[in-house]
């Protein structure tokens, strides 16, 4: 039910925690999670849904959160960058793109990540043509994709991709 102020109560699962919170019901995800609930790994590149700089999960799917009005979160398991890590210990995929310079200006990093951790969890040992296609929804102005393309390859290779 809407308050005065047209905002509406969202139950949700953020990385792992229940989560209730008011918002508009058409307020993007993406400016829920960076503005209300200080998740700002997440970040916005292009805004309409062309980059994959916002790239969250609902439900285990990869979704540009920029698109995704906040009301139709209401009752899933929504997983950000901020989830991937285990306490302290990076995922594979993010110590990989550390050591093979898969970061430049971090602005498609968080989405690339959570592609490629997404590509793993169901193709644990992904050919290069897969995981070109599986990051293709996500752009990089700054590394000519080589350096990320490498990272997802040696996270592949790491002894037990985790999480």
């Amino acid at each position: 039910m809407a308050d005065g102020a047209g905002k509406v109560e969202i139950a949700c699962t953020v990385n792992g925690e229940r989560r209730r919170f008011r918002a508009y019901p058409m307020a993007r995800l993406l400016d829920v999670l960076r503005e209300d609930l200080r998740l700002t790994g997440t970040k916005e590149g292009c805004g309409e849904g062309e980059c994959g700089a916002c790239t969250v999960w609902i439900d285990g799917e990869i979704v540009n959160s920029c698109l995704v009005p906040v009301l139709q979160v209401e009752g899933s398991q929504i997983t950000t960058i901020e989830g991937i890590a285990s306490g302290d210990q990076l995922h594979a995929v993010q110590e990989a793109f550390i050591s093979c310079g898969g970061a430049q200006c971090g602005i498609c990093t968080p989405g690339m990540v959570m592609a490629a951790v997404n590509l793993l969890e169901r193709t644990p040992h992904p050919s290069e043509a897969e995981i070109r296609a599986w990051l293709a929804g996500n752009l990089c102005r700054c590394t000519g994709y080589m350096k990320i393309l490498e990272a997802v390859v040696r996270a592949c290779q790491a002894k037990g991709v985790r999480r």
